[in-house]
């Protein structure tokens, strides 16, 4: 692999990645969200729980969003991501670094592109080469993205986990 370039100090490795539609629930019934059922699946796949997380790239397409897929995901206890957040826990060099890059807010929420944006920004982040806005230390990351509407809930999910290999 060397003659075409490939250095493995830069591997990542996929540990989990899925999509899954959303279902008919009620509406209080957050342990059956889209997020929240597939983060569970994706977590078993990978291995790890979400207490292995170093950094995470959550649809924001709303601040609220951001808010939401944290306790969806299970990187906060419901009603803690807000105080989490006020608390400095979601900024680089906090407990739990959420959207290093800016978030999908700050790039425009290019629609199609949003998923493609947060795994690059994982893999970056799992490289160490982010610069001023590099997570020291990442290991593990995780990405979730949302889209379209289905009653109370996104119409489907994508979660990816991701590792330094």
């Amino acid at each position: 692999m060397k003659r075409h370039g490939f250095d493995r100090s830069r591997a990542v490795k996929v540990l989990a990645t899925g999509v899954r539609s959303a279902t008919a629930r009620a509406a209080d019934d957050f342990d059956n969200h889209v997020q929240s059922v597939l983060a569970r699946q994706m977590f078993e796949m990978a291995g790890i729980g979400p207490d292995e997380v170093d950094v995470a790239e959550v649809h924001d397409a709303a601040s609220l969003g951001e808010l939401t897929a944290m306790e969806n995901c299970g990187l906060c206890k419901p009603g803690e991501s807000g105080v989490m957040a006020e608390r400095g826990d979601t900024t680089i060099g906090g407990k739990l670094p959420i959207n290093p890059s800016g978030g999908l807010e700050s790039k425009g929420h290019p629609i199609g592109a949003t998923g493609t944006g947060q795994i690059f920004e994982i893999v970056q982040q799992l490289r160490g080469e982010c610069g001023e806005r590099q997570v020291e230390g990442a290991r593990i990351g995780i990405q979730v993205n949302g889209g379209g509407l289905w009653g109370i809930e996104e119409s489907t999910d994508h979660i990816g986990i991701f590792g330094r290999a």
